[in-house]
């Protein structure tokens, strides 16, 4: 019998507890004055962050409902890219509170309900508290960026990182209409980290950089002014027989007579390439010696072997078009956008800058720092920053951070529970209190009174006024999160309140676990990997020798 089976509400414990367990771990990395972790990945190599979703990145867990947990903050992070931490203690939270529920025998579908229905009028509050800011306004984007990752690491250095993500950010930003803009992170900021030098010498590029060189150095020119571009994704080279094609030659002259075909064919590509008058051609797949010989002759630098995910950024910089064979360029496939082309040596590699771009569409965050796990731990931090910018572009509404709009949340809630009808009222008065997680966390970081700070906050939220009011994170201070700028996206917010409360539903209403592993044999007996056997003269014989 390989099934194992527990049910009813002991797995309903178990996986409350998991699930607190997991949010125990990073509940401690939630804040501006929160600690690190130190995490030893599968490599061997370490990390040290607090970024919540790279630490159950890491995480290694065989409870079911704890990998539940972990893959919430994996869904907060591809969504909105911030909050991961926020979502795991909140659902953490929801679940604990509804523990003693289930000890008295409701049925989960009722707290499940009553969640759902909480949820409902949290979002509700949001909508109300927020306030909507102008993206174009740069000061208060910054503040605000700031004040999202003012809980990371690298808030110690400043406006760096939030200048660095809406630098890119607003570069790369696409209008969809409809006062709609996106920003696609992922295909269009590259962030390339080259330790050496000090994390201010940091820079958004106008354009891209690639870490190759010029295919002749020496020959071709590693700096051109307003180069005119060629993208493309063919090789330059005589192309192979598909398969072992095979050439039989009687005469000498007709070997000769071939590898003329070859260089013929190599040649009539560059003349169709040099047409365009080019300075720079890149391509994604290889160049024989040849064709650099005639692009070189002709005063054109060349880049092979690129990544295609780099090309794409250079087409987006230079406005140039990737051509995919050399006799169908046009004119407009030309890139003229760019305002440089140079190739530097950082450090004791080359990188080759296409920059000062008119109008970049692409674009590339240059980290420089003082060693690799810093520099991994600003670009997690970047991408968070970058996250943020990017959702304040795409819904321009804010709401205070600091607890202060869960806060808000939680006494509207407890005022409404009274109204809500049947045995519903108990678990919806329990969310309210749940929400009191955050900044109840934030308070124990500071390393202040919990206790007082939290009623006191109470008291001040308690009708529902003044619902700006929260924990300044740096000192643990009751303060106006308006006047301390401290803000948070909406709809990372929103996100994280979704998030957290589908999840503990979800986990609330397994009631039962069923295992198909097999049961762990007795160590030794079978399963384990087998001792490979040693051949002794008996079983020779046995054996066939020659394969039938």
């Amino acid at each position: 019998d390989n099934l194992k089976r527990e049910s009813g509400s002991k797995v309903q414990h178990a996986n409350i507890n998991a699930s607190k367990a997991v949010a125990d771990i990073i509940r401690t990395t939630l804040g501006p004055r929160s600690m690190l972790k130190m995490l030893l990945d599968a490599g061997g190599g370490i990390v040290v962050t607090n970024d919540g979703n790279a630490i159950l990145r890491e995480l290694d867990v065989a409870h079911p409902a704890a990998k539940s947990m972990i893959e919430l903050s994996r869904t907060q992070d591809e969504e909105v890219g911030d909050g991961t931490t926020s979502v795991i203690i909140l659902a953490g939270e929801m679940l604990h509170v509804a523990e003693a529920f289930i000890e008295k025998n409701y049925h989960p579908t009722v707290i499940c309900r009553a969640y759902n229905k909480a949820l409902e009028d949290a979002i509700a509050v949001l909508d109300k508290i927020a306030m909507p800011i102008d993206t174009k306004d740069r000061s208060t984007m910054l503040g605000l960026v700031k004040s999202c990752i003012g809980t990371k690491f690298t808030s110690q250095f400043g406006d760096l990182i939030a200048d660095l993500a809406i630098d890119a950010t607003t570069t790369v930003g696409v209008d969809l209409g409809k006062g709609l803009r996106d920003v696609d992170i992922k295909n269009y900021i590259k962030v390339e980290k080259v330790p050496g030098g000090q994390l201010e010498d940091s820079k958004v590029l106008k354009g891209v950089m690639i870490n190759k060189d010029v295919v002749a150095p020496g020959k071709m020119r590693r700096k051109i002014v307003n180069p005119r571009i060629i993208l493309l994704d063919s090789p330059l080279e005589y192309k192979k027989g598909e398969n072992q094609t095979n050439a039989e030659l009687l005469r000498e002259e007709d070997w000769s007579l071939l590898l003329k075909m070859e260089e013929e064919y190599i040649q009539e590509l560059c003349m169709q390439i040099l047409k365009f008058k080019p300075d720079l051609v890149i391509t994604e797949k290889g160049l024989s010696d040849l064709a650099c010989h005639y692009l070189s002759k002709h005063g054109v630098s060349a880049i092979r072997r690129l990544r295609k995910t780099d090309n794409n950024r250079i087409a987006k910089a230079c406005g140039a078009v990737i051509v995919n064979r050399p006799d169908e360029l046009q004119e407009s496939d030309v890139g003229t956008g760019a305002g440089l082309f140079e190739v530097k040596k950082i450090g004791d590699e080359f990188f080759a800058f296409i920059v000062e771009c008119k109008d970049p569409k692409a674009c590339t965050v240059l980290l420089r720092g003082a060693s690799k796990d810093l520099l991994n731990e600003v670009e997690r931090n970047l991408q968070d920053a970058m996250s943020v910018a990017r959702n304040i572009i795409k819904n321009p509404n804010l709401v205070p951070g600091g607890g202060a709009t869960e806060l808000t949340v939680s006494a509207t809630l407890k005022q409404k529970s009274s109204s809500v009808q049947g045995i519903e009222k108990w678990p919806y008065e329990a969310a309210a209190i749940a929400f009191e997680a955050i900044p109840r966390t934030l308070a124990q970081n500071c390393g202040i009174n919990v206790i007082r700070t939290m009623t006191a906050l109470q008291g001040k939220h308690a009708n529902g006024e003044n619902a700006w009011v929260g924990i300044d994170g740096n000192t643990g201070a009751i303060t106006d999160m308006k006047e301390a700028k401290i803000w948070d996206a909406y709809n990372v917010k929103a996100q994280t309140f979704k998030t957290a409360v589908e999840a503990a539903c979800m986990l609330l209403r397994i009631d039962d676990v069923v295992s198909g592993i097999k049961k762990r044999q007795a160590p030794g007996a079978g399963q384990g990997p087998s001792k490979p056997k040693v051949e002794t003269e008996v079983d020779a014989d046995g054996e066939q020798i020659l394969p039938d």
